[in-house]
């Protein structure tokens, strides 16, 4: 019985001391997409990240992302169609306030993992996968990914003048908790 406690406690211990977790913030962070709109591409970003992020690079299915952000700092350098993207007919950001992203599984090695998961905005979950890579800064990780999605998907946008494929590029800074 000594036995079995004794690797209990130590795994006990292994998972305290490597699944770590973090916290993702706005400062050295970015959240973009790029879309089509008229045939000229269209970039835009959102800030105010927030969440928990469990990483252990020795044992990625031990990971997992919950993270967010705030639908109503969408910013494409234009006011007037910023305003419009906030509305019920974009991301309806009065009854939607949070885009979020969560992790089913973590998978991969050496700095290179494969994040699959759902993309949650307006209300719609859609699941999504995608590579990223991880590198340590100090105690702290920088996690960099690109997906692409489907606007329709998630009842972005009517049928206009916008391309459906949207690519969504991420570069996260998570501060160690």
């Amino acid at each position: 019985m000594k036995h079995f406690t004794g690797v209990l406690f130590t795994l006990f211990l292994s998972t305290l001391v490597f699944a770590q977790e973090f916290k993702p913030t706005d400062q050295g962070s970015t959240v973009e997409f790029h879309i089509k709109n008229f045939g000229f591409n269209t970039k835009g970003s959102f800030t105010g990240l927030d969440g928990k992020i469990k990483f252990d690079p020795a044992n990625a299915g031990a990971s997992s992302f919950d993270v967010s952000i705030d639908a109503a700092t969408v910013n494409t350098d234009n006011g007037m169609r910023d305003g419009h993207l906030k509305k019920e007919s974009y991301f309806d950001v009065e009854k939607y306030p949070r885009i979020s992203l969560v992790s089913t599984s973590v998978a991969g090695s050496g700095g290179n993992y494969t994040f699959n998961g759902k993309l949650t905005i307006k209300g719609k979950t859609k699941e999504v996968s995608f590579p990223f890579t991880a590198a340590q800064q100090g105690d702290d990780y920088i996690f960099k990914g690109s997906f692409t999605i489907n606007r329709r998907d998630f009842e972005v946008g009517g049928s206009s003048t916008i391309s459906n494929n949207c690519t969504v590029d991420l570069t996260v800074v998570a501060k160690k908790q």
